[in-house]
């Protein structure tokens, strides 16, 4: 057999695949009947709307494969396993990763093959009613497409022992791979984890068994891949978190250097290995490896004596007795800071060179933070505290590096991984996602040149040649930020300078790299969704070896590199290329089948709403009204800390998210880190709030516009109104955008425009707009911040920022609907439902699906003169600065929902120009990301 690499490649709307490099792969089980008292209540009362909030909740807490199992015998599982496919199938949120179809009975899984998407894995089949059966199965699954889980268990029963585990894996491999001509990469053991230390002699080999089973299976069943259920391991410890989750952690430990690749374990029940309390360790280690013939009496009698709070406490300040580098590596891991530069003088009085205190002593501790961030031992906001360690004791040796440079006449240059330029393009304001990403590059010995935001293409090329960096990262937040990393990638085309390129950033997607900026660029181009892969791509990118035979040229730094790829990094550059080549064709090809109407057709299957006079309520203030220094202490009630703590790439809801069993622990101390500094913020006032907003009279017409009347006051002391008024008569149009695709029988294709009573109903209707910021200060104090080298502080104090602002804009939302306006003055949601948005209207924003031209923000700009009233100001890509601002459109008729635009012709763009009076290449540039092929 072949021995060139075969990896397992799974997908739901995204793909996973499984090489020796990634990470332990985490499946989610709560989506099964069997495992969850909740899920089987809910599908039993048919709540699959509850049940799919359940998958929901796995994904976002991380599962990277989420498995279903209907298996009941007081329900019909072949139909409830498809009904909930095709459900699941519905949602993004949850059918981005693949599915594992989990059933002892073939007529589900064959039922759930037949409907599912993607690529999944068939959880399980095996050897138990003998070979024919087996092979049959088999051959089903293989053309279905799908990945396998095959039991370790056989017509004699099922494995208990090393023998029995290798026996049947290799007679299934044999037989799969031989006789069926499965692909071996999609063959998946589960070897049988057991409990050990039960007090049977016969448990004691469990653990080890599996461990020694699972070397054996990867290094003699090629390209399979081996799982399991890990808290099986500690059933007999039920009670007792500690010493469960250090058995999870030394079995994984043991379980994954020997090759078990995918499992399902719960990351909040693991303790960090190293960390584990040493005696407590020791007795761990007898059991699992079954070192000693008292092994499970120890630490029975250990987890009898010792309380779980004692156990995991013994170790608060014990490490300052360790050597030098075990405290280091501590201070590091666990992101205290306290003693690190008496440590870190300790440590270059032992050396040298004070340089190789950071190449020795501090990249130690930071490849552990790597190692544990990359297998979902240690979560974003521990790394980052992490890398303000590092940067304090950095900042403490430079002084002690230049006098060793001044001294010896060297450069005294540490030796890096890579230099990585990174830089929000042009017109983009934001720089959370980017700032993260850095700071995770950094703690991998990257380093780092940030331009910071709005850093024009220009400045790009001139310090990426400048600079000799190694890879370009570009991040945006608006949609016009996409067009600017076309249009970089077109211009390092046409200088030859090839250096790979990241791009991230909320508005950024595989497909709009694929589809978009990979075309116009030979080399690598990459889109990165969350910080946790940016380590393992740029490594890839940049495997490099020493070739002394060249000389770099500044001049033409692409061509002349003092190092040349590895075939490695080459062959993964020519794999990104094809997997978005094929990614490419593909969405092409799903573009071309959708049926799209003409603008006409569209406007003639607008939705038809019966305006009444009595669903229409005249603002009680009509006109323009601005606040000024806001209490920001009013918002606190009002903030949706769910957003926060996905910035973090921590997922779930708040206030679960504080409990959750994955990343809990995470969450509740990085709630608590933004309490305190929230009061900060308002004790001391950081940052100034300010808004302003109007209520005007309008009118829709059949074009999709909305026409607003306003009146202008007369300007103090000169009796007159302002030029604009009366360059504009009193009358502004804001121009909406239709749903343009086919839409089934009796769906309407909408615009905003039709929540606003047409001029030719005889009704007068009624629209506001507005803009809030929270932004004022964030950057001085943010500077401040990174300058004492504490970006923990200053990425928080952003995050906070952002999140006052939304709350802002929901205060201030509540505030028209019950007095300015008036039309809900019975309200009373609590703030929950606020953030559920259970209330009458809607407050849509120029730039997000309903209305996806940010030019429409120059029309609040003019109506409402937010620049000069508050100071916000919109860049030339439209972003607004400061960046914690919201700005939008107040609509309140009660059919008025949110929607998203999609995909819309070049007729509806023509359309759209003419009515704004602007060039056809204009308006094709801001709604480009929607125009469909």
């Amino acid at each position: 057999m072949s021995d060139t690499p075969k990896y397992m490649r799974l997908s739901g709307l995204e793909p996973l695949i499984i090489t020796p490099e990634s990470n332990f792969i985490n499946v989610g089980e709560r989506t099964n009947v069997a495992g969850s008292r909740k899920f089987l209540r809910l599908i039993k009362e048919e709540k699959y709307d509850e049940a799919l909030d359940v998958a929901r909740d796995q994904v976002e807490n991380g599962a990277q494969i989420i498995d279903i199992n209907m298996d009941d015998g007081l329900i019909d599982g072949k139909e409830a396993m498809v009904k909930f496919l095709n459900l699941v199938i519905a949602e993004p949120d949850i059918s981005r990763v693949p599915i594992m179809i989990d059933s002892s009975k073939w007529e589900i899984i064959e039922a759930g093959l037949q409907v599912v998407q993607g690529k999944c894995v068939v959880n399980s089949i095996s050897l138990k009613e003998g070979e024919a059966q087996f092979k049959e199965q088999a051959k089903k699954i293989k053309r279905y497409g799908a990945a396998v889980i095959v039991m370790a268990f056989d017509e004699v029963g099922q494995a208990d022992t090393y023998d029995r585990r290798i026996e049947i894996a290799e007679r299934s491999y044999n037989i799969l791979v031989n006789e069926v001509n499965f692909p071996p990469e999609d063959i998946i053991f589960d070897l049988n984890i057991f409990p050990v230390a039960t007090g049977m002699d016969e448990h004691k080999l469990n653990a080890i068994d599996f461990i020694e089973g699972t070397r054996w299976v990867r290094e003699n069943l090629p390209h399979c891949s081996v799982s399991g259920g890990v808290s099986n391991v500690s059933f007999s410890f039920r009670g007792n978190n500690a010493v469960r989750e250090a058995m999870h952690s030394v079995f994984l430990y043991h379980a994954i250097k020997a090759g078990m690749n995918i499992g399902i374990v719960n990351p909040a029940m693991l303790e960090v290995y190293d960390d584990i309390p040493k005696d407590l360790l020791e007795r761990v280690e007898d059991v699992i490896l079954n070192r000693r013939e008292d092994a499970t009496e120890r630490l029975l009698d250990f987890a009898e004596s010792v309380g779980q709070k004692e156990t995991t406490e013994k170790v608060t300040e014990a490490w300052r007795e360790e050597n030098i580098q075990s405290r280091i590596t501590r201070a590091l891991v666990k992101g205290i800071d306290k003693y690190i530069i008496e440590d870190v003088e300790e440590a270059r009085l032992s050396v040298d060179a004070p340089i190789k205190v950071i190449e020795g002593h501090l990249m130690t501790g930071m490849n552990v933070v790597g190692d544990l961030f990359g297998s979902g031992k240690m979560f974003l906001p521990q790394v980052v505290k992490s890398a303000r360690v590092m940067k304090k004791a950095v900042a403490y040796l430079l002084p002690f590096i230049e006098e060793e440079k001044i001294k010896n006449g060297t450069s005294g240059a540490s030796q890096r991984a890579g230099k990585v330029l990174m830089a929000t393009v042009k017109g983009d304001v934001h720089d959370i996602g980017k700032n993260i990403v850095s700071v995770v590059l950094a703690c991998n010995n990257y380093e780092i040149i940030d331009l910071g935001v709005m850093v024009p293409p220009e400045k790009i090329i001139e310090t990426a040649i400048a600079e000799n960096v190694d890879i370009i990262g570009l991040s945006g937040l608006i949609t016009p930020s996409l067009d600017e990393m076309v249009y970089l990638a077109k211009e390092l085309q046409r200088l030859n300078i090839k250096l790979p390129i990241l791009i991230g950033g909320a508005t950024t997607s595989k497909a709009h790299t694929a589809v978009k900026i990979d075309p116009q660029y030979e080399n690598a181009v990459v889109h990165v969704n969350d910080a946790s892969r940016a380590v393992t791509i740029v490594g890839k990118l940049l495997q490099k070896e020493k070739d002394t035979s060249c000389e770099r040229s500044v001049a033409n730094s692409s061509n002349n590199d003092l190092t040349i790829e590895t075939g490695e990094a080459s062959k993964f550059k020519q794999d990104l290329k094809e997997e978005y080549a094929r990614f490419r064709e593909s969405f092409n090809s799903r573009q071309r089948i959708k049926e799209f109407l003409t603008i006409e057709e569209a406007r003639a299957n607008k939705l038809k709403i019966g305006f009444k006079a009595e669903d229409i309520v005249k603002p009680n203030e009509l006109g323009i009204q601005v606040i000024e220094d806001f209490d920001l202490k009013k918002l606190e009630s009002f903030i949706d800390w769910s957003p926060f703590f996905r910035s973090w790439d921590l997922h779930g809801r708040y206030p679960d998210i504080l409990t959750d069993e994955v990343v809990g622990t995470q969450a509740a101390e990085l709630f608590a880190d933004a309490q305190t500094m929230l009061n900060q913020i308002f004790d001391e006032r950081w940052l100034t709030a300010k808004a302003t907003f109007g209520l005007f009279e309008a009118n829709s017409h059949d074009e999709d516009d909305i026409e607003v009347e306003f009146k202008k006051a007369p300007q103090p002391g000169t009796g007159e109104v302002d030029s604009f008024a009366v360059r504009r008569g009193n009358t502004l149009c804001f121009r909406t955008l239709r749903q343009q695709s086919r839409k089934a029988t009796g769906k309407p294709n909408i615009a905003l425009s039709d929540f606003i009573a047409p001029k030719e109903s005889g009704l007068q209707d009624y629209i506001g707009a507005f803009c809030v910021t929270t932004g004022f200060g964030t950057a001085e104090k943010a500077k401040e911040f990174e300058e004492a080298l504490d970006d923990y502080s200053s990425i928080m104090l952003k995050a906070l920022a952002d999140r006052l602002a939304e709350a802002f804009a929901e205060y201030l939302h509540r505030e028209v609907r019950l007095k300015h306006w008036g039309y809900a003055n019975q309200e009373d949601l609590a703030n929950a439902d606020l953030i559920k948005e259970k209330y009458r209207g809607i407050r849509p924003a120029p730039g997000y699906p309903a209305c996806p031209d940010h030019l429409e923000k120059e029309t609040i700009w003019e109506l409402l003169g937010v620049k000069d009233s508050i100071g916000v100001e919109l860049t030339e890509s439209l972003a607004m600065w400061p960046a914690a601002s919201v700005s939008g459109y107040y609509f309140a008729h009660p059919e008025a929902r949110y929607f998203g635009l999609g995909k819309i012709k070049e007729d509806q763009v023509k359309d759209y120009a003419d009515r704004k009076g602007i060039a056809f290449a204009k308006a094709e540039k801001w709604l480009t990301p929607n125009i469909a092929d």
